[in-house]
């Protein structure tokens, strides 16, 4: 027998979730707009100041270009080693296969911080410099398989009959792919490099070991700042990275849906 007031609950229960979730957001977006010298809720007074203080903080800056630079290179190197990956896996039955999956998404199991480690090491080991390069090849890897996983829920819905008939009217193996392949799992491609972007974005925990003077990315410039500062600048800054990512997953959600990527239909 079910109760009318079990779908109430749920739904009061869930509303309070979601509430408790988004509240610190909301205060971090009100505290930017303080007028006061000193972080304060609610707010004392609204102003942009600290807003028109981040162009005037020439780091802060340069960490911003470089956060751009690395989660745009990273992301695009991603989607294409990701749907390279995606398509073997989901196409070809072989020996190992089950392994290799498992190896590509490995860095999804790993805590970011044993990762960050790990990488920190291996650059120190073989005398690498850190530096945006690097910043870029270890984002490639822990954002590949993301990638992986949302190309590989577009090809899993591909009816590869299409791309047979298009080689049987004589297109080649890359015409085919280019044509009809391409176009049909591009929902996929595109969600992969933005959800690879936001991640490679925002990511601290790996950055963290691996940022130098020359190449420290904004997120990484944030905790060291709040470990000597604590003025409403830096919820301004905070605020500013909210923005990009809540846009960046808006155009994850009108691509593809951000429940493909948990296999949700």
């Amino acid at each position: 027998m079910k109760t009318r007031g079990a779908p109430t609950l749920l739904g009061v229960y869930t509303a309070i979730v979601c509430a408790f979730s988004i509240a610190p957001v909301l205060i971090i977006l009100l505290e930017s707009l303080t007028a006061a010298n000193y972080v304060a809720f609610p707010p004392s007074g609204l102003s942009l100041r600290w807003y028109l203080e981040i162009p005037r903080r020439p780091e802060f800056v340069a960490s911003l270009v470089t956060s751009l630079v690395v989660a745009t290179v990273a992301a695009a190197g991603a989607t294409v080693l990701g749907t390279l990956a995606a398509l073997a896996l989901v196409r070809y039955r072989f020996a190992g296969r089950e392994a290799l999956q498992s190896l590509f998404l490995s860095p999804l199991s790993l805590p970011a911080i044993v990762l960050g480690i790990a990488l920190l090491q291996f650059y120190s080991t073989l005398a690498i410099p850190r530096n945006t390069a690097t910043l870029v090849l270890a984002h490639v890897l822990f954002t590949c398989p993301y990638t992986i996983r949302l190309v590989s829920v577009s090809l899993t819905s591909f009816d590869a009959n299409l791309e047979r008939a298009a080689r049987n009217l004589g297109a080649t193996s890359w015409t085919a792919f280019r044509r009809v392949t391409m176009p049909l799992i591009r929902p996929g491609m595109v969600a992969g490099l933005v959800f690879a972007f936001i991640v490679s974005f925002d990511d601290i925990s790996v950055s963290l070991f691996l940022a130098s003077d020359r190449a420290m990315t904004l997120p990484v410039r944030v905790f060291t700042y709040i470990e000597q500062n604590s003025d409403p600048f830096i919820t301004a800054v905070s605020s500013l990275l909210i923005v990009i990512v809540v846009v960046l997953a808006l155009v994850i959600e009108k691509t593809v849906g951000i429940g493909k990527l948990f296999g949700v239909r």
